[in-house]
């Protein structure tokens, strides 16, 4: 609910920037553009509003509020201790402190929006249903029209729109104006007022027959399909003015469009009798009588506009169809390449695209590893070129790095020369930390294997904000957005990065494809590095995300040095609890000792 709440705000905010391009560019080019084309290019973005209802994958309930979770600038006030423990050597070999991160915006705030949104959509619902219901009635109260002269009339006006199809045409007493209703068997409603009106010659042939012409040309393109496409999006943006607004603006096109494509039906001498047809009953037709329907009705400033544009009116020529033809393509591709980009960035979980085309990967199933955890497994084999590849989705999706950031960040103070290979010591400040082994002098490897915060904090600290966003850029490092907040931007859901990108920069930190200064690369190996065997040397460092109290994401990533080759890992685990860099560790050490590579 909370992930719903947030993507779908974030999704309309979104929009309301497209909408309001869309309506500065079709303003900049109504002179160019037909009303038919000014019409069909509002019926293309109707798509859009279909994007925050797209099936996306949601992340998991424990970290679904992303960016709407800052940590307290007080990191004393909500802090709690991961500690790694277990029987493995390598997990006694580091300490992998958490700080807890807290919502500044209650869940409850966003199930609250949730409920309020929901009932505006139940009672807009409501409305509609009994609109359609309403269709239902008419369709049964009305009778096939029986006025032999109108049927006449009726059938010279399907000859004259080339109609293949013979609507049915029904009488009753029900409304005031002629419409077009029905989404599956779609039927022209006549009164029977005008009926008796057209007996008694009130009304004339000619009004009648643009009165036909008007609800055929709905017909034609389908008008009704997209009147429901209007009426359903009503319901779920009630509250969003602007959509609103665009809603309202798709009817008035209609009209004008339908009156566009009437006029092109008729010879200019029949202009001014069409527009006074729309005069002369403006009482009669001033509203429609519920929104399923098509009708040649609007209100008064809304005929006002029609019957300017039909004093204005000119036959397009062939080049200006062309052009308007070309215009309305150019704009729809941009629409419709907007659709994806728009569902990237208002997804809460942002994928890395992964080019697997030529890369030799085998998907691993290691459920029974993973357990009750979601979470996934990367594995690069340097020597043989080969990707092991666990839950590939879940792999190539961009999450907090946690205190695996601090890998890049010693790199950082080490390549701004605020620490260096020899000289790499900090000072404890004196104040009390949340953990004993922060309160004292730290150099880079002990603050590597502590993952204490300060030490990477005063180094951004001296760096300062502008370096530490160029730095991240130059390695390329996930999303390398900290934020504004420079004292937690790894662990806040600023910075978010994928296993598989995990993996691909520690290959560019290992072969130094950053052409960094060599010793800077080897002073943080030399700080990774966690244990030597038989099998080689394991370098590495966890992570752990705490948000509310709860473990909720859990990183180990790294690689092993053998003597011929070298293999490079991540591991991510997720869940509502008890998701810790421990267990993460845990996990990557049996699947290595699985593969044969550690022991």
């Amino acid at each position: 609910m909370t992930y719903f709440s947030f993507r779908f705000l974030l999704c309309n905010a979104i929009i309301c920037i497209f909408l309001g391009i869309l309506l500065g560019l079709k303003r900049l080019l109504q002179n160019q553009l037909s009303a038919r084309m000014q019409y069909n290019l509002s019926i293309i973005f109707l798509v859009v509003l279909i994007v925050p209802f797209f099936p996306i994958k949601s992340a998991p309930s424990s970290i679904s509020w992303g960016h709407l979770l800052m940590p307290n600038s007080n990191t004393n006030g909500d802090i709690q201790t991961t500690f790694l423990s277990g029987n493995s050597y390598t997990l006694n070999k580091i300490n992998d402190f958490a700080v807890s991160v807290s919502t500044q915006i209650p869940t409850f705030i966003h199930s609250l929006l949730v409920f309020f949104w929901s009932i505006g959509v139940f009672v807009m619902f409501v409305l509609l249903y009994r609109s359609a219901k309403q269709v239902k009635a008419l369709h049964s109260s009305a009778l096939p029209l029986q006025n032999e002269v109108i049927n006449t009339l009726y059938i010279d006006c399907l000859n004259e729109t080339n109609s293949k199809n013979t609507i049915p045409i029904y009488s009753t007493a029900f409304l005031k104006s002629p419409v077009l209703a029905g989404f599956l068997r779609p039927r022209i409603y006549l009164p029977i007022h005008l009926i008796s009106d057209f007996n008694a010659g009130t009304i004339s042939a000619t009004d009648l027959r643009y009165m036909l012409l008007h609800e055929l040309q709905h017909y034609k393109h389908r008008d009704i399909l997209v009147g429901y496409l209007i009426n359903t999006a009503n319901v779920f943006y009630w509250f969003n003015p602007l959509i609103g607004y665009f809603l309202k603006r798709i009817r008035q096109e209609r009209e004008l469009a339908c009156d566009a494509a009437v006029l092109q039906l008729l010879k200019e001498t029949e202009y001014t009798s069409y527009g006074n047809t729309l005069i002369n009953f403006a009482e009669t037709i001033a509203l429609t009588p519920f929104p399923l329907t098509m009708g040649i009705s609007g209100n008064a400033k809304q005929l006002k506009g029609r019957i300017l544009n039909i004093a204005s009116f000119r036959k397009p020529t062939f080049t200006q169809k062309i052009r308007g033809y070309l215009i309305c393509i150019f704009v729809s591709t941009v629409i419709i390449g907007c659709v994806p980009l728009l569902s990237v960035y208002a997804s809460d979980q942002t994928g890395y695209h992964f080019d697997t085309t030529r890369k030799n990967i085998t998907q691993l199933n290691l459920s029974s590893n993973f357990g009750n955890y979601t979470g996934s497994f990367v594995l690069y084999d340097q020597a043989t070129d080969k990707w092991n590849i666990y839950n590939i989705d879940n792999a190539s999706t961009r999450i907090p790095p946690n205190s695996t950031y601090k890998i890049y960040d010693a790199l950082l103070g080490l390549e701004s020369g605020i620490i260096t290979p020899e000289h790499s010591t900090f000072t404890w400040n004196g104040e009390p930390c949340p953990f004993e082994s922060w309160e004292s002098d730290q150099d880079l490897t002990s603050a590597m294997h502590n993952s204490v915060n300060w030490y990477f904090q005063a180094i951004d600290s001296q760096a300062g904000f502008q370096s530490v966003k160029t730095f991240l850029q130059t390695i390329n490092y996930g999303n390398q957005n900290t934020g504004t907040n420079l004292n937690l931007y790894w662990t806040d859901f600023s910075l978010k990065i994928s296993p598989i990108e995990q993996v691909e920069l520690l290959q560019n930190f290992y072969q130094n494809n950053f052409h960094f200064d060599r010793k800077n690369i080897q002073a943080v190996k030399n700080a990774l590095l966690l244990s030597t065997t038989s099998s080689g040397s394991l370098y590495g460092k966890t992570g752990t995300g705490r948000v509310n109290g709860k473990d909720v994401n859990g990183w180990f990533v790294g690689y092993i040095e053998s003597d011929n080759n070298t293999y490079y890992f991540a591991t991510n685990i997720q869940a509502p609890s008890n998701a810790t860099g421990s267990q993460a560790t845990e996990i990557t050490e049996t699947i290595l000792s699985d593969f044969g590579i550690w022991k």
